[in-house]
C-alpha cells in the first residue's frame, strides 16, 4: 500500500507534503545512499520547485548524494537557465539552494548515454497487445540509473493518450529511455487508438512500461502528486512507483475528467504556452476529441505556437497527420519513419477511417497557431489566423454546440454515458 492522502476536495499544506514525503520514503533507501530524482520538464502542471526543496530538506542531509534528472522522454534539451527556472533556482544560486546536487537533462540525443537492459519477448507483446503485434524489442534506458543506489520518481498523474495516466514507471519509459521500445509502445497505444486508451488504468501500454522497468536492478521508490486545477496539490502518494501511482490515478480520474451530457459542433481548446510546439500542444486534441460531435471542428488555439516540433518536424512534414488507417496500409512508405513520430500524427488527426486509400477522419481539426497556413495545408491539417478568434464568441454558448476550454491539455473531457472507464 502506497503512503499518503488526498480527495477531490482536498488542498495539502507543505506540513501535509513533508509528512507524506518523510514517512513515504523508507530510511533504509535513503541513508547513506546515492538518490536520482526523476522529474518533469515545464510541460507538467506540478509545483516541483516546491516538492524539490522538500525532497533536499527530507533526503538530502541523509544521503551522500542527491541529483536531479528531467526526464525529457523525447522533448527539447533544456538550457541550465532553463533548469533552474524549472526548479525555483535564482540564477546563480544552485550550490546555495542546492548544495552538493547535481542537475541533468536526460540526453536521449545521445546514444552514448543509453544502455540496453533486456528484450521483451514476441510471445508477450503477442499477449499484451492482444495479438496486435507480434514482435521481440529490446528496453533500453539512460546508463545514469546505474549509478545511483533509488531512483525516485516525482511527478505528477494526468489521464494520458499513450499510457491511460501518466506518471509512475512512465518517468523511466520514455522519461529516461531510448532506442526502439519508446517508439513501439508509443505506435502500439496509437493502434489501440487514444479514446480507448486515455484515462483508463488498465492498458496494454501501462502493462508494457512496468514489464520493462522491472528489469532495472536499482530499487525505485515513487511521490505520485495529483494536481488541482489551481496548481496546488490534491494529493500525494508515496511507495514503490505502481503502488503511488495506482492510488494517485484513481484520485486523477475523480479531479482530470469533466463529463459532458453531449457532443459538441464547435470546440475550441486554448493551450496553455507551457505547450510552445504542437508535438506537445496537440493535448488539447488528445483531451477533448471525445467531446466533438461527428463531423464537427476541434480548434487548437494557441497564437504561442510557431513550430510543428524542434525535434520530430522534418519528419512531420514527410507524413503529416493522419488517422491511424491511413498508416497502417502505408507502412512500408514509412518504414524510415520512428513509430513515435507515427503515433503522435494519428493523435493528432484523431479517429478515422480509410476507404478505397481515402481517409474520412470523424472530425475536423483547425490549428489557430502561429504556424502558416501552408505548412498547416501541407501537414493535413486545417489553418485559422489566430487573430480572428474571439475567445468571447464560444465562451457560454454550450447550448448551441460550442465548447470553450481554458488551458486545454491536462483535463479530459468526456461524454457522460463513458462514465466508468479509468477503472477499465
Amino acid at each position: 500500500m502506497a503512503t499518503g492522502s488526498g480527495s477531490a476536495q482536498a488542498k495539502l499544506t507543505e506540513n501535509d507534503i513533508r509528512g507524506i514525503v518523510e514517512r513515504g520514503i523508507p530510511s533504509h533507501l535513503i541513508t547513506r545512499k546515492r538518490v536520482l530524482v526523476l522529474t518533469p520538464d515545464q510541460t507538467r502542471t506540478c509545483p516541483l520547485p516546491l516538492m524539490a526543496r522538500i525532497i533536499k530538506d527530507a533526503i538530502g542531509g541523509r544521503a551522500v548524494q542527491l541529483d536531479f534528472m528531467v526526464a525529457l522522454g523525447t522533448h527539447t534539451v533544456l538550457s541550465e537557465e532553463k533548469i533552474d527556472a524549472l526548479f525555483g533556482i535564482p540564477a546563480g544560486q544552485r550550490e546555495t539552494v542546492f548544495p552538493g546536487s547535481r542537475f541533468f537533462n536526460h540526453r536521449w540525443d545521445l546514444p552514448t548515454t543509453l544502455q540496453t537492459i533486456g528484450t521483451i519477448s514476441a510471445e508477450k507483446i503477442d499477449s499484451l497487445s492482444g495479438g496486435l503485434f507480434h514482435e521481440s524489442v529490446d528496453v533500453v534506458i539512460n546508463s545514469a540509473v546505474f549509478d545511483y543506489d533509488l531512483i525516485l520518481i516525482l511527478g505528477p498523474v494526468f489521464p494520458h493518450e499513450v499510457v491511460g495516466f501518466s506518471g509512475g514507471n512512465k518517468y523511466l519509459f520514455p522519461g529516461v529511455s531510448g532506442g526502439d521500445f519508446l517508439h513501439f509502445f508509443h505506435w502500439l497505444g496509437a493502434v489501440v487508438t487514444c479514446p480507448e486508451i486515455i484515462g483508463r488504468k488498465a492498458t496494454p501500454v501501462r502493462a508494457l512500461v512496468d514489464i520493462a522497468a522491472s528489469l532495472i536492478a536499482t530499487p525505485r521508490a515513487c511521490l505520485a502528486m495529483v494536481v488541482r486545477p489551481d496548481g496546488a496539490l490534491a494529493g500525494l502518494f508515496a511507495g514503490t512507483p505502481e503502488e503511488a501511482w495506482s492510488d494517485a490515478a484513481d484520485l486523477s480520474a475523480q479531479i482530470h475528467v469533466v463529463y459532458k451530457d453531449r457532443p459538441y459542433k464547435t470546440v475550441l481548446g486554448r493551450a496553455p504556452e507551457m505547450y510552445d510546439e504542437l508535438w506537445t500542444a496537440g493535448k488539447v486534441m488528445y483531451k477533448l476529441e471525445p467531446v466533438v460531435a461527428i463531423g464537427g471542428t476541434l480548434i487548437i488555439y494557441a497564437p504561442h505556437v510557431r513550430e510543428v516540433s524542434r525535434t520530430w518536424g522534418h519528419y512531420l512534414e514527410r507524413t503529416g497527420y493522419h488517422v491511424r488507417d491511413w498508416f497502417l496500409g502505408r507502412m512500408d512508405q514509412f518504414r524510415d519513419i520512428p513509430r513515435g513520430v507515427l503515433a503522435h500524427s494519428t493523435h493528432v488527426r484523431g479517429i478515422g477511417v480509410c476507404v478505397d486509400g481515402v481517409e474520412k477522419p470523424r472530425i475536423d481539426v483547425v490549428l489557430a497557431t502561429g504556424i502558416s497556413e501552408e505548412t498547416c495545408r501541407k501537414i493535413n491539417l486545417g489553418y485559422r489566423n489566430p487573430a480572428t478568434i474571439r475567445v468571447e464568441d464560444y465562451q457560454g454558448r454550450e447550448d448551441k454546440g460550442v465548447l470553450f476550454v481554458d488551458h486545454a491539455g491536462e483535463i479530459l473531457h468526456r461524454l457522460a454515458k463513458d462514465r466508468g472507464l479509468a477503472s477499465s
